[in-house]
């Protein structure tokens, strides 16, 4: 399953050499982590533009969903999906 959703996530990016990136960063993210940008993505097909947003910004997001929306910026980025949206302040003391 791990391997088909890094396939699959790097198939995202437009050309060879951005795919190559873009998979090797996949590679070192989790299962969970993995399942999340292909939720995201799955949301962004199935639903509204609204829900996109919704899910990137959501103000109750817990440490680990603020550290997966990191890789999901970082993802976006990479393949070029989405403009990268600047990236919120997180305190590391609340």
């Amino acid at each position: 399953m791990r391997d088909a959703l890094v396939v699959a996530l790097a198939a995202c990016a437009p050309n060879r050499p951005s795919r190559w990136r873009t998979r090797r960063f996949l590679t070192g993210l989790s299962s969970d982590e993995l399942q999340f940008i292909a939720g995201y993505l799955g949301t962004c097909i199935l639903g509204s533009p609204a829900d996109c947003r919704r899910a990137e910004s959501d103000p109750a997001a817990s440490r680990d969903q603020e550290h997966k929306l990191i890789l999901l910026q970082e993802f976006l980025g990479r393949t070029g999906i989405a403009p990268t949206p600047p990236r919120r302040r997180v305190s590391l003391w609340n």
